[in-house]
């Protein structure tokens, strides 16, 4: 379905899902919901979720074809947990918030990440999976929360996981 540029299995998991399940790991625990911004192909939200089912994961995707997917995938893989919300994030009702929100490889970064700090619930962790390189623009981007960067992902010398804690 072309819903990523890897195509190489070998490939697929040193690169996305290694770095998903890392993700899942660096996650504190008492995390109840987490909204995956701009899923995409499921990711990081699909591993997330198999690895902790204790997490009501929404897999937020605007693009028709791949809400489809993750509708099918979800169904497939018998996660329960999650639900997938066809739709633009900003169109959600806006008292919902979420006890983590994980941002992947979105488009127009710069605009994602105040509107996915805005669903951010207090208390609430917002999980950035981005480049070394990238992640002082990230920190520029969004100053509010408390930013810890997390040692590089698995296979990469270059990716890493920020975690923000959204305090007020």
């Amino acid at each position: 379905m072309n819903l990523t540029a890897v195509r190489q299995p070998q490939e697929l998991a040193q690169v996305h899902l290694a770095e998903c399940l890392r993700c899942a790991q660096l996650l504190p625990p008492g995390i109840a919901t987490l909204l995956d911004f701009g899923s995409g192909a499921g990711l990081p939200g699909i591993p997330i979720q198999l690895a902790r089912p204790e997490i009501s994961v929404t897999l937020a995707e605007s693009q028709l074809k791949k809400a489809t997917f993750l509708r099918e995938a979800a169904r497939v893989l018998g996660l329960q947990q999650t639900t997938v919300y066809a739709g633009r994030v900003e169109a959600m009702p806006a008292a919902q918030t979420f006890d983590a929100v994980t941002l992947r490889a979105v488009d127009q970064m710069d605009k994602a990440l105040p509107a996915a700090a805005q669903r951010v619930a207090r208390g609430g962790w917002c999980a950035v999976l981005t480049t070394a390189a990238q992640a002082p623009a990230v920190r520029a981007l969004l100053p509010g929360p408390t930013w810890q960067e997390r040692e590089s992902l698995p296979g990469s010398t270059q990716r890493v996981v920020l975690l923000g804690q959204r305090m007020a």
